[in-house]
């Protein structure tokens, strides 16, 4: 790909904070937040600190570090200086509700040490202790500045982070992705596509631990000497529209519930979004009605596009000269795009199959996934596991998931779990649950044949959706239950989704 010349030695975190230093732009702010906004010369010294402090800590080269914090300076210093000092950051959630959510986190890393912060770490320190060999954990805010460590002669090839991703069954996988991986969507995405430069400011809803807020709020800003705008904790359109109107960003990136969720808030139509020249939706499908009522209240065009943990970010995007509402645009430069029938053979035109992605930003592997990445790496090309059609003008439309995995506000919802869920309930015999539309939005649907005897009803309906709370992540209950005599299966009694998602063609609003 043009604009791409990366020399075999190569360390991308010190590659990040050096352009910027040898840039002249030391001074320059790279991080607002309600902290205090740190320039890109102390950023480079809290780097060069977490670097030092990590080494103290007995952690060596290749070693993971788990970082279970919200979004801060202290955030971006451990994951910029474990790279540089030569070691494998892993960004993980910090949302989960309980401690025992990250066991298989701590276990699968082999982390030595946890970066934690003031809102994590009560929950991280039971699950430590939990650990067949405990790691350390580390406040991300008591990082101490160091002013100058040498980059570990890391090359282009070498493991450099993980990002974790939710599967249809089992345990989130480890992602690992290589030094070369980050520039290779900065430039690809980042400048081809968003042209992002130097003085814009980028405003992310998305936290860092995830792939698109990742690339949108840091790696792709600093790689120009943007500035970014960090804020810890959840968002709600009051907090997104009070951030906006206060820092200013020209750059605005959320998922499509909560550029909808806006649109609705009251008053919102009234608030300066004046700053902002581009806004990008990611995560889910964003409704062909949500970018036009933006359009109308705002004057600013949504790039829609699709990425994944996989593949770092977005390879599949409207532009801001060729736009389809609705549609995932088309191929991002640097990438290439496939449609294939279950065979591996290429579908008829307007047809729907199988969607494969071709770009050197791909994984290396799942970690201790042999199988799993052998059926999802074939050779060059990455199975997507969503399902797409490609019109006559060459815009790609999303059509759902291969396996039957759920995406409800930019988060993953696996069916499996929440059938499961549901079963240990007294009061259910069997259940199946999909994703279903309303409103151009996805919502979880379960379909629950009840025991003999028990009564089917409204009461029943929220004490099933207060328990699959208590069981899973708070986003993972079903928005509606129908109760049902059967369900639809195959066979050999395999539950027929496609089915049910058939039948919802057109659900009662949530």
């Amino acid at each position: 790909m043009g604009g791409l010349d990366l020399p075999n030695r190569y360390n991308v975190a010190a590659d990040l904070l050096d352009r910027n230093l040898n840039g002249g732009r030391a001074d320059k702010i790279a991080i607002h937040s309600a902290g205090g906004d740190v320039s890109y010369g102390e950023l480079f010294k809290l780097a060069c600190g977490a670097a030092r402090t990590l080494k103290e800590l007995g952690v060596r080269r290749e070693e993971r570090v788990l970082i279970v914090a919200y979004d801060s300076p202290g955030w971006v210093a451990a994951f910029l200086g474990a790279i540089r000092f030569g070691a494998v950051p892993v960004p993980v959630n910090p949302l989960l509700q309980r401690s025992e959510d990250y066991d298989h986190f701590i276990e699968d890393s082999l982390a030595k040490v946890v970066v934690v912060d003031g809102a994590t770490e009560e929950k991280l320190q039971p699950a430590a202790d939990r650990a067949a060999e405990p790691p350390l954990l580390l406040r991300a805010g008591q990082i101490a500045v160091e002013k100058e460590v040498e980059p570990a002669p890391t090359r282009r090839d070498d493991m450099a982070f993980w990002l974790y991703s939710s599967g249809s069954t089992g345990k989130p996988k480890a992602v690992v992705h290589l030094q070369h991986d980050i520039p290779y969507t900065c430039v690809s995405y980042g400048e081809q596509v968003l042209g992002i430069k130097e003085s814009d400011t980028t405003f992310s809803t998305t936290g860092l631990f995830h792939a698109y807020g990742f690339g949108n709020n840091l790696t792709m800003p600093y790689w120009v000497g943007a500035s970014t705008v960090l804020h810890a904790g959840r968002h709600t359109p009051a907090t997104v529209l009070d951030t906006i109107e206060k820092r200013r960003p020209t750059l605005f990136f959320s998922a499509p519930t909560l550029f909808n969720a806006i649109l609705n808030f009251e008053g919102s139509r009234s608030r300066d979004l004046s700053s902002i020249r581009h806004c990008v939706a990611a995560a889910e499908s964003l409704p062909a009605e949500v970018w036009r009522r933006w359009k109308e209240a705002y004057g600013l065009t949504i790039l829609d596009g699709v990425g994944s943990t996989e593949m770092l970010h977005i390879y599949c995007s409207n532009r801001l000269d060729d736009v389809r509402p609705g549609s995932s645009g088309k191929a991002v430069p640097g990438y290439e795009l496939k449609i294939l029938d279950e065979e591996g053979k290429p579908v008829p035109a307007g047809d729907a199959g199988d969607l494969y992605v071709k770009g050197d930003s791909a994984l290396a592997l799942y970690w201790a996934q042999h199988e799993k990445s052998k059926r999802s790496i074939l050779g060059d090309w990455f199975f997507t596991g969503d399902r797409y059609r490609v019109d006559e003008d060459g815009y790609y439309w999303y059509e759902g998931r291969s396996d039957d995995m759920i995406k409800v506000s930019g988060l993953w919802a696996s069916p499996i779990e929440i059938e499961s869920a549901l079963l240990e309930h007294p009061s259910v015999a069997e259940s199946a649950v999909v994703g279903v539309e309303v409103n151009g939005f996805t919502r979880i649907k379960a379909f629950v044949i009840t025991k003999s005897g028990v009564e089917a009803g409204d009461g029943l309906v929220t004490a099933l959706q207060e328990h699959c709370k208590s069981k899973l992540q708070r986003y993972q209950f079903p928005h509606m239950i129908e109760f049902v005599s059967e369900l639809p299966k195959t066979v050999t009694g395999k539950i027929q989704r496609y089915k049910l998602r058939e039948k919802e063609a057109t659900p009662a609003s949530a």
